[in-house]
């Protein structure tokens, strides 16, 4: 899966995103990012949401994206990420919403 494949599909996905999933902002990194996914990569998403993130939420998110790619998600805050690694996927993230 390339980046522009998914930022196309996000961009399908754009009014949901905002109005049910109180999406703030979707970034992208890893292999997609960098351009050197494989067919069966994953796709590395790092999401912002307006106000509180909720873990129905946050689920119901990586299944409406996983849906909208037909792949695998792997979905991530920044609460969720240590600083080394947060630093890391900052450097190669491409937001897509």
């Amino acid at each position: 899966m390339t980046l522009d494949a998914v930022a196309a599909a996000v961009r399908q996905l754009s009014p949901r995103l905002t109005s049910e999933l109180a999406v703030a902002a979707l970034y992208v990194f890893g292999s997609v990012a960098r351009g050197d996914a494989r067919p069966d990569s994953d796709v590395d998403v790092l999401v912002e949401f307006d106000g509180t993130a909720t873990f129905a939420r946050f689920m119901d998110l990586k299944a409406l994206l996983e849906d909208a790619l037909d792949a695998r998600v792997d979905l991530v805050t920044r609460a969720a990420l240590r600083t080394q690694l947060m630093q890391r996927i900052e450097a190669e993230a491409r937001r897509v919403a």
